[in-house]
């Protein structure tokens, strides 16, 4: 087995098309088939992560969206952000989530990363 650093976009199109030939072969774990995959597997993850990274959501449309998802209302956010004219003020983003949101809007299902945000640069 040949195995190279993916190095450039020919390179990672490569071993995304030997990825797809060996997922379609669905081959057993502890074959030579079984090993490529998981090494190529790992090879392009590490790509991807490094070249095309996924930014978390802002948090105030990870809200809409989850509320989106699960069809619910300004009304059944109360508990989860506080009274109605709230749970506006946070949707317009007029005013920030706190901790006790967060945590509360965590048993909906929306990832911490996304309630909180992307950090903010550390001034050297």
């Amino acid at each position: 087995m040949e195995v190279r650093a993916i190095r450039s976009e020919a390179d990672y199109r490569a071993a995304l098309a030997l990825v797809s030939e060996l997922v379609d072969l669905d081959p057993e774990p502890d074959t030579a088939e079984g090993e490529r995959l998981e090494v190529f597997g790992t090879l392009v993850q590490a790509y991807e992560a490094q070249h095309y990274p996924i930014v978390p959501p802002d948090p105030i449309e990870a809200i809409k969206f989850r509320m989106d998802q699960d069809g619910l209302s300004v009304a059944d956010m109360v508990p989860y952000i506080g009274p109605r004219h709230r749970v506006y003020e946070v949707l317009n983003g007029k005013r920030p989530l706190t901790l006790h949101m967060i945590r509360r809007l965590l048993t909906l299902g929306i990832p911490a990363t996304s309630l909180v945000g992307r950090p903010e640069p550390v001034a050297a």
